[in-house]
C-alpha cells in the first residue's frame, strides 16, 4: 500500500489514490459522519453552474462532484491525476467525460471555462501556488472559481477536540473502512499542515484571482472559498 509524505510528491500521492479508489466515496462519508453531501451541495450552491456553460471539476477522483452540474445543464468535465479514480468513475458514471490531468499542467487552452471547482485536492497538488495559477489560466476572464477544502475550526475548544479526532480517531476509523488506512493518517497531516481560511485567501489573491471571500461550514472544518479572473488581468500576474 502507499502513502504519500507532507512533500506531496505527485506519483505517490496519485498511487495512493489509486489504492483508495474502489471504497473511497463510502470511506469519506463515514469519516465526515455524513457531512460529504452537505459539503457537495455547499459547492453546487457557490458555483451555480447555469445550463450550457463549461464547468471544470479538478481533483474529481470518482466524479460524484460532478454530478450535480450536470444535473443542471451545464458540460461537466472532472479531471483527476489518480488513473485508478477515473477508472472507477468511467465504470459508475459512463455518460460523464473523464479527462486524466495534473493540477499543475492542465490539459486545456487558455480560457476553456466558465467556472472551476476543486474539491478537497489543492491540498494534494505538490505546488498549490502553481495549481491556482493554472486553474486562472484556464477559466475564462470574468469566470469563477470554488474551492472547498478542510480548513481551521474557529472555535478554539472545538478546534483542539478537531485536532485529536484527526490524529488518533481518524486512522482508527480508516482501517474499518478503508483499503489503504495509512493514505488517511497522510490525510490527518495534511489537513493540520493547511493554512487557515485567511491564508488560503491570500494565495488566492496572491495567484491572481480577485473578490475572493469564504464562507466556514461545519464550524470551520471545511471553508468555500470563491473568486473571479479579473476582467482584462493576465493569467498568473498576482492581484
Amino acid at each position: 500500500m502507499t502513502r504519500a509524505e507532507l512533500d506531496k510528491d505527485p506519483g505517490e500521492v496519485a498511487a495512493m489514490f489509486d489504492d483508495v479508489a474502489e471504497r473511497y466515496d463510502i470511506t469519506n462519508d463515514v469519516l465526515s459522519l455524513g457531512q460529504t453531501r452537505a459539503w457537495r451541495h455547499a459547492v453546487a450552491d457557490a458555483v451555480d453552474a447555469q445550463p450550457g456553460e463549461r464547468v471544470l471539476d479538478l481533483a474529481a477522483g470518482t466524479g460524484t462532484s460532478s454530478i450535480p452540474f450536470a444535473r443542471h445543464g451545464a458540460f461537466v468535465v472532472p479531471t483527476d491525476f489518480s488513473l485508478g479514480m477515473l477508472q472507477v468513475g468511467k465504470r459508475r458514471l459512463p455518460y460523464l467525460p473523464f479527462v486524466a490531468g495534473d493540477g499543475m499542467h492542465l490539459p486545456f487552452k487558455d480560457g476553456a471555462f466558465d467556472a472551476a471547482t476543486i474539491s478537497f485536492g489543492l491540498r494534494n497538488i505538490h505546488d498549490r501556488m502553481a495549481g491556482l495559477r493554472e486553474l486562472l489560466r484556464v477559466v475564462r476572464p470574468g469566470g469563477r472559481l470554488v474551492v472547498c477544502e478542510f480548513s481551521h475550526p474557529t472555535w478554539p475548544p472545538f478546534r483542539a477536540l478537531y485536532s485529536e479526532y484527526l490524529m488518533k480517531a481518524l486512522p482508527q476509523v480508516a482501517r474499518r473502512t478503508s483499503s489503504n488506512p495509512d493514505a488517511y493518517v497522510y490525510l490527518a497531516e495534511s489537513i493540520r499542515a493547511w493554512p487557515d481560511q485567511r491564508g488560503l485567501a491570500a494565495d488566492l489573491m496572491t495567484a491572481g484571482w480577485e473578490r475572493v471571500q469564504w464562507r466556514n461550514l461545519s464550524g470551520g472544518i471545511v471553508a468555500l472559498h470563491r473568486a473571479v479572473r479579473p476582467l482584462g488581468g493576465q493569467a498568473g500576474v498576482s492581484a
